[in-house]
């Protein structure tokens, strides 16, 4: 073949950039906000990058393409409808792009959003290869039709009808041995039921896909509108960011990157209003950190439940970090448009220690503590899981409380009650805990481990009482 394709894919975001390159030029769909290893790659292989292509506005993370624009001089390609607030080209339906022997095809599929475009790459001899999907089509899924609703003044139903007809009449038609690729899998926010594999062909998706296989335009809209939960809350704002613009990743990494002292750290928490934000693992969280910073590690879903939680990008940051993993965390912020970091303890945690700074902590109990301390007519348990793993296996008579949604329930703890806390494994566990230490809420304990360590207790009589497919009310 006279091109190559690969899938950069970032797990923490669930998301898949592709970089494409043919003799001697190239082209990226989907870029990260950090654009030099696109920039390396291409100077490494000796190609040009010739387009910045974009399968529509992104709302769950802030895009390259205006920094790696700047950089290569490559512009930045839309599809139909697209209106951004800076240069690009805005493609036609059918309109083609050569890079190098290939040639990429813009797709107008319409659903997801009003602007979302599949990209068709044709090979050297114009045969079809390949779909750069974006969130039009996912593997086991399609993209959510809801989120545009208000800049389209259309409802989700109406939405999705158009992304029926845009799949029914631009995808399905093509032969069954072309490649997907599309921008996300299996964690993303922006779909319901996507497959973990990144990559599968076509026909396949047309034999698993349950939106690929209804009956009908009304059975898809029915099927693709079921169980939607409500997006995350940072999704507008990173899709203002996309379509307007936003400041260089750049003057952003240098901003973020300032060390403090922990009495400088100390001084701008109290005259900023920053939040205090503890990107090491929870169960180095537990154990000591600054009052009231909230604990969200770099080892889990990180991007996801800063935009989830915290909300608002605009919202001033300063990070407590496991030492050398700074920059890591101002990057996985930017990436989600998370722009206002102000700097980070320098040091970490042991240098506030060392400086004779006030720590807090979170009592945490194993599983064979819990076991020990448990009473079934006395103990409250708080399971933050999803309701979905709650339906599933709980604790009986737990009370499901997840995590997304802690601002709507947080208020109803009574302050004088000791309970249990969990989740799966302790990584959002933690989240839930800092985050009520932060409001005053010190009189609970989470379980180490979640319900994993709980379940595998089962086999002493004393902490038999998870239920399994049993809802309690």
């Amino acid at each position: 073949m006279e091109f190559s394709v690969e899938q950069i894919y970032t797990g923490c975001l669930a998301q898949g950039a592709y970089y494409i390159k043919s003799q001697g030029e190239a082209a990226i769909i989907d870029p990260l906000r950090e654009v030099q290893p696109y920039l390396d790659r291409a100077e490494r292989d000796g190609v040009k990058i010739k387009y910045v292509f974009e399968t529509h506005f992104h709302a769950d993370f802030v895009s390259g393409h205006l920094d790696l624009s700047k950089k290569t001089g490559a512009p930045i390609i839309y599809g139909p409808n697209a209106n951004p607030e800076f240069e690009a080209h805005i493609a036609t339906d059918g309109e083609t792009f050569k890079i190098g022997a290939i040639t990429i095809k813009a797709l107008h599929t319409p659903g997801h959003t009003m602007e979302s475009t599949t990209y068709l790459l044709l090979d050297e001899n114009g045969k079809e290869h390949a779909i750069f999907s974006g969130d039009t089509l996912f593997l086991g899924d399609v993209g959510r039709p809801d989120l545009a609703q208000k800049a389209a003044s259309l409802t989700q139903e109406q939405l999705a009808g158009m992304l029926y007809d845009s799949l029914m009449s631009k995808i399905m038609p093509l032969p069954d041995d072309l490649i997907v690729y599309p921008a996300h899998g299996a964690g993303s926010a922006c779909g319901k039921n996507m497959m973990k594999e990144t990559v599968d062909t076509l026909g396949h998706q047309k034999e698993i896909n349950y939106a690929l296989r209804q009956k009908s335009r009304e059975d898809f809209i029915a099927a693709v509108t079921e169980g939607l939960t409500a997006p995350p809350a940072y999704f507008p704002m990173n899709v203002a960011m996309n379509k307007k613009g936003y400041t260089s990743f750049d003057e952003v990494m240098s901003k973020g990157m300032q060390a403090m002292s922990p009495d400088a750290f100390e001084t701008v928490a109290e005259t900023t209003g920053a939040l205090i934000l503890d990107t090491r693992p929870s169960s180095e969280f537990a154990k000591g950190f600054v009052p009231q910073s909230i604990s969200i590690g770099l080892d889990g879903q990180f991007a996801p439940w800063v935009g989830s939680l915290i909300g608002d990008v605009k919202q001033p940051l300063l990070l407590v970090t496991t030492p050398e993993t700074e920059e890591e965390s101002v990057t996985r912020l930017a990436r989600v448009g998370f722009d206002n970091v102000l700097g980070y303890l320098n040091g970490g945690i042991e240098a506030w220690k060392n400086a004779g700074k006030e720590v807090d902590q979170i009592r945490r109990v194993d599983a064979i503590q819990f076991g020990q301390e448990y009473k079934a007519d006395e103990s409250v348990v708080v399971d933050i899981r999803r309701e979905s793993e709650y339906r599933a296996e709980h604790i009986e008579e737990a009370y499901n409380k997840p995590l997304e949604v802690i601002n709507n329930w947080i208020s109803s703890i009574d302050p004088q009650q000791h309970f249990y806390m969990h989740c799966a494994s302790g990584y959002r566990s933690i989240i839930a805990a800092s985050i009520l230490k932060a409001r005053g809420y010190h009189n609970f304990s989470e379980i180490e481990g979640g319900i994993k360590a709980v379940a595998a207790e089962q086999s002493a009589p004393l902490t038999d009482y998870v239920c399994q497919s049993k809802l309690v009310s």
